[in-house]
């Protein structure tokens, strides 16, 4: 037999083992975590419009999103339990008596879950944003008749005789508590004949304390022969817009495909705004199927344990704690490179290079 096929044969061996217990690792996440989240949503089963029906059609528009989020622990979890079958029934040993390396079985490995997180990465930056906005309309317009989500993430919403639009909303997170912030405002307001009285122009509204407030405001009255204009840099807005409902209607970065978050970073820094939390979101996006890749290849070195000395669960166990600590590192420095100013693209970039020289020290000393 040559090395080529039997290469070929220890890539579809090692193949077969992995992506089977991955997927039922995949499978068994996102069940758990689309089970959690429907029985969240029980608790506004009757609100409005917002039946059984509808909380289930909101989980399933979701559930391209939590594959794209869950594949990076399934990825890891899955990969050890395959090769830890594999050790367990022999056929590892046999591999590494055939003469084949350890790197060699886990570049296997690596290689069989590229294909998947190329596949996973699409569903990301496609199902998972639109099934994303879907749920969120639906949502919307079921718990409330009076505000609904435009083609865009556009906010049109009806204010007793009023109509408001608004480009864009957000939470900001301030010393005072949470601010909602809608931008590119526009209210409407129309008299007993259907006429427009009123129109008012906002580069953004506040609502903090109890209370709205509109920015760079511009109000024009119009009457049967005039129309009168009043500026103001800040004015109070008597609206009755409820802030909690209104922020269902805001898009979560991790939401976004990469090509909204870029183009959302540029926005917002050609206008002087703060796109930090955007900017790390991106950068994140970017490194996504880097990480995966690393965090599943450098945790393979666990299964080999059982080779030796046994202990496989052991070794597993301690392979998803610094999995999960990997994760918890990754938001740290990340994090940290924000309030430090550091190169989103080194501080996405250390976490993984930090595992590798774990793993291999590890190599180096059980190997």
């Amino acid at each position: 037999m040559s090395a080529r096929v039997w290469a070929r044969q220890t890539d579809r061996l090692v193949a077969q083992a992995v992506l089977g217990s991955v997927a039922l690792t995949w499978l068994v996440l996102v069940g758990i975590d689309a089970f959690m989240s429907l029985i969240g949503e029980l608790g506004d089963v009757g609100k409005n419009d917002y039946g059984l029906g509808k909380a289930v059609t909101y989980i399933l528009l979701t559930v391209p999103r939590r594959l794209y989020e869950m594949f990076g622990y399934a990825a890891l979890i899955g990969g050890l339990m395959g090769l830890g079958a594999l050790a367990g029934s022999g056929e590892l040993t046999a591999l590494r008596a055939a003469g084949l390396s350890k790197l060699r079985i886990c570049a296997s490995v690596a290689l069989a879950l590229l294909v998947l997180t190329v596949a996973v990465t699409a569903v990301g930056e496609t199902l998972a944003p639109w099934g994303d906005q879907r749920a969120q309309a639906l949502q919307l317009a079921a718990k409330s008749n009076d505000v609904t989500l435009a083609k865009g993430g556009s906010l049109w919403a009806r204010d007793g005789d009023k109509v408001v639009s608004a480009r864009r909303a957000r939470t900001l997170d301030t010393p005072a508590g949470t601010t909602l912030e809608l931008f590119g405002v526009r209210v409407f307001e129309f008299d007993a004949e259907g006429r427009l009285a009123t129109l008012m122009l906002a580069a953004r509204a506040t609502h903090a304390g109890g209370r709205w407030q509109l920015h760079e405001a511009r109000r024009t009255a119009f009457s049967a022969d005039r129309a009168d204009t009043t500026v103001s840099p800040l004015m109070d807005w008597d609206s009755r817009l409820d802030a909690r409902l209104l922020s269902l209607s805001i898009v979560r970065t991790d939401y976004m495909s990469t090509r909204d978050l870029g183009r959302t970073v540029r926005t917002l820094e050609r206008n002087g705004q703060l796109a930090s939390r955007y900017r790390e979101a991106y950068w994140k996006r970017i490194f996504y199927p880097f990480s995966v890749l690393v965090l599943a290849f450098c945790a393979m070195p666990f299964a080999f344990g059982a080779l030796r000395s046994g202990g496989l669960a052991k070794r597993l166990f301690i392979g998803m704690v610094l999995a999960i600590g990997f994760y918890f590192l990754q938001s740290a420095i990340v994090s940290m490179g924000t309030v430090y100013g550091f190169h989103p693209v080194l501080a996405n970039l250390l976490p993984p290079l930090l595992l590798i020289a774990a793993a291999t020290a590890y190599f180096r000393r059980f190997g």
